[in-house]
């Protein structure tokens, strides 16, 4: 979840020219230094570090197609546009993340595979291996960044005052004074932005269902306003519409530093209507769990909102930051808090890219990893529905402080978004565990959907530290060892312990509620410091998928062509 951003900052005319000549200014200078990862100058040519030969081919390419024959010229039409708007919005996350001209840099590169390799990273760093640089001339990522000045210490912006200071749409830079100071990102990426805005209106045209044609408009007025909550209410009013854009600003995890701007991304979808109609059923469920919790009453008293619906999707195209190493294959949004509370949230699993994933990656995983017994409770219905009610999860517990703290995600920080990612996986085994003890989920045993889980951690934990999924695996891989919950026999092989397991899940779904209601941010920072971290024995299991040249994650060839448009 993400904070609802603070109003946006209104800089006047004469601010904005001066900022805009300071940002000139800094990228002459900037063009003329090579180690601090800024410009360099044409004739650079960046090269692999030696160490990173064997890392190239840790993601496996998957052509993202979908079936479009039985759609109408116009919507046909409408999924072309969607297209084109992504494309700019991946423009944008490029500066986000990087902010080197992307051509330039790519440019530099002369082996193709580095380069390709650089175009999967967004960047010079490696989003799997803690965002270290894997190129010559680069240090290493700034954890802001570039949101914020990479020259500014934490300390720095905690001190000063200055308008939407924490907010969600707005990036930090200094004037000319070097103070620091916010610029909204409609001004910051204005170009971009009003294109991106102009193709929604004109996409709203060919939308046959008149409430996605309203969200695809509000959309735009949103983007060109940096004031999304009203958009959001649109997308959540959305139930008949079998083509859908995810995009704009909207999650926080390439903010390191504070976990406070969102990047921008972009998902094209299309409706699986004979699997979401499966789904629908789960939803009604949420009230009653969220009462459930195995958590002291206090931090179970808000009522998550039960317009929440839950549907199957097939990704036509993805942008920006979902598209930036590990490939998400699961939404949970809106993350505006009180949209949250009033409307619920729609969760939407990308059924295609689930697929490749559980093809190329669980089920290898398993075969090296999981004692032969229990390979066969390994299943893609254990992995669509764990993936599933990860993301319904994020709807249950606590999203503001019991102490004045504010919502959990401004108390957290830094570490909100891999706290979050861990109560999503906890709470969505409870989850799977009450509705199969009720009988609501019919298909699988408890076994099945633990020893997935226990393979989905060997998955996610090969994302690296610099990952908000990837931590939160690790935390758990850790907490789970401890209690019991998998044993792993003298072939390095796991099995789990349902009793103890069960068990565990519990403890640590009380442990995570009770950091987040209290906004412990100490405690959490010693949880992740304690139990964040690859110890010898699970480092060792990652090897040997390393050796087994398992794929660590895929990336996709997609686009109109791939589609036949």
């Amino acid at each position: 979840m993400t904070i609802k951003k603070t109003p946006k900052m209104k800089i006047t005319k004469t601010k904005m020219i001066s900022t805009k000549i300071a940002a000139a200014l800094i990228l002459a200078v900037s063009t003329l230094s090579a180690c601090n990862n800024k410009q360099v100058t044409q004739s650079v040519s960046y090269d692999l570090l030696p160490q990173y030969k064997d890392r190239l081919d840790i993601y496996k390419t998957v052509a993202l197609k979908a079936d479009i024959s039985n759609l109408s010229a116009n919507q046909k039409q409408l999924i072309s546009l969607l297209i084109d708007a992504s494309k700019i919005v991946d423009d944008i996350f490029w500066q986000q993340a990087f902010g080197q001209d992307k051509k330039t840099f790519l440019a530099n590169i002369k082996d193709e595979k580095v380069r390709r390799f650089a175009e999967i990273n967004y960047g010079p760093w490696d989003r799997l291996n803690s965002n270290k640089p894997f190129l010559t001339h680069f240090k290493e990522k700034p954890l802001g960044a570039q949101f914020y000045p990479e020259d500014m210490t934490k300390a720095e912006f905690e001190k000063a005052q200055f308008a939407d200071k924490k907010g969600l749409y707005s990036v930090v830079r200094r004037d000319q004074n070097g103070k620091l100071m916010t610029i909204a990102y409609s001004e910051e990426y204005s170009d971009k932005i009003n294109r991106i805005a102009a193709i929604l209106d004109q996409a709203a045209k060919f939308a046959d269902d008149k409430e996605f044609a309203n969200y695809l408009t509000m959309r735009a007025t949103a983007l060109r306003n940096d004031d999304y909550q009203a958009s959001d209410f649109a997308w959540m009013d959305m139930k008949n519409n079998p083509i859908d854009v995810v995009i704009g600003p909207i999650e926080t995890y390439e903010d390191q530093l504070f976990g406070y701007r969102a990047a921008f991304e972009s998902y094209v979808l299309l409706k699986d209507l004979s699997w979401s109609k499966k789904l629908a059923r789960y939803a009604q469920y949420l009230p009653e769990l969220q009462k459930g919790l195995p958590v002291a009453k206090k931090y179970k008293s808000e009522v998550p909102g039960s317009d929440a619906d839950l549907n199957a999707y097939n990704v036509i195209y993805y942008a920006g930051d979902s598209n930036a190493g590990s490939k998400t294959i699961a939404i949970n949004l809106p993350n505006d808090e009180q949209v949250q509370l009033k409307k619920g949230t729609r969760r939407l699993q990308l059924k295609n890219a689930m697929r490749a994933k559980f093809d190329a990656i669980m089920l290898p995983i398993a075969e090296q990893l999981i004692v032969p017994e229990q390979r066969k409770n390994v299943t893609f219905t254990a992995f669509f529905a764990n993936t599933m009610f990860h993301e319904v999860a994020h709807g249950l517990g606590i999203k503001n402080t019991l102490n004045g703290k504010g919502t959990v995600r401004q108390a957290l920080k830094d570490h909100a978004s891999a706290l979050e990612e861990g109560k999503a996986d906890i709470l969505g085994l409870y989850m799977i565990r009450q509705l199969l003890a009720k009988g609501v989920i019919t298909e699988g045993t408890l076994q099945d959907y633990y020893t997935t889980f226990l393979a989905g951690i060997f998955r996610s934990v090969r994302f690296g530290a610099s990952s908000a999924h990837g931590k939160a695996n690790m935390v758990r891989f850790n907490y789970f060892a401890e209690q019991g919950a998998f044993s792993e026999n003298e072939q390095g092989l796991y099995s789990v312990n349902i009793e103890e397991m069960t068990q565990a899940i519990n403890s640590l779904s009380e442990l995570i509620l009770t950091l987040q209601g209290n906004g412990d941010y100490q405690g959490v920072d010693k949880l992740v410091k304690e139990r964040g971290i690859i110890k010898p024995n699970l480092a060792k299991s990652l090897a040997k998928l390393e050796t087994a040249n398992i794929p660590v994650d895929i990336v996709f060839d997609q686009g109109k062509k791939i589609l036949g448009l």
